[in-house]
């Protein structure tokens, strides 16, 4: 059953069932905010900015309720790897991160507008791919719709086809860091 005290600003089934996996139900209130996309900032920055930015539209609508929205990039070096476009799109993702380590970033934030609280943090993990071939990669592609995922793979999802190892928090790879937030959400509850 939905938990009214939290309002998830995403339509991601990936973190409704990683909020599941804590015991927390919310209501589901997609997030209409455009998501922005800078060469000048860091994937940290870019994703807290759009976390905000979608927890800040779904909290002016509903100012009473704790909003949670979280935005997740994938990035190599200096390049960033969002939701690819089309199926050649991910291939070249794909085949951009084979065989290297990649991290992985997502931006946090929760607002509860009546109150004027909010919370914004990030959590970074590291991700080695196997060295992978075309056919590998179009084989793992198959299984998978890689088009509303940022870097083009889901961890989750046939990760073992692609991934050697990671380094830090797996659930922040499928799109929320639970650790963290597990902890931010017990003192977010307190009594302020």
């Amino acid at each position: 059953m939905p938990d009214p005290t939290l309002l998830l600003a995403s339509a991601s089934p990936r973190r409704r069932e990683l909020l599941a996996q804590i015991g927390i139900h919310p209501v589901v209130i997609p997030s209409d905010a455009v998501e922005l996309h800078d060469p000048n900032l860091t994937a940290r920055e870019l994703c807290l900015i759009n976390a905000y930015r979608k927890a800040k539209t779904v909290a002016s609508q509903y100012p009473d309720h704790s909003v949670l929205a979280a935005d997740t990039l994938v990035y190599l070096g200096t390049k960033l790897y969002g939701k690819p476009c089309n199926q050649s799109e991910a291939v070249r993702m794909l085949t951009e991160l084979a065989g290297r380590t990649h991290l992985v970033v997502t931006g946090v934030c929760l607002i509860l507008e009546r109150e004027l609280r909010e919370k914004l943090f990030a959590e970074t993990t590291l991700v080695t791919f196997h060295s992978l071939t075309q056919p590998q990669i179009e084989d793992y592609l198959s299984k998978i719709n890689p088009l509303d995922k940022a870097g083009a793979y889901a961890i989750q999802d046939h990760g073992e086809m692609i991934v050697e190892r990671i380094e830090g928090s797996y659930s922040n790879v499928v799109g929320l860091p639970l650790e963290q937030f597990q902890h931010v959400w017990n003192d977010w509850q307190k009594p302020v």
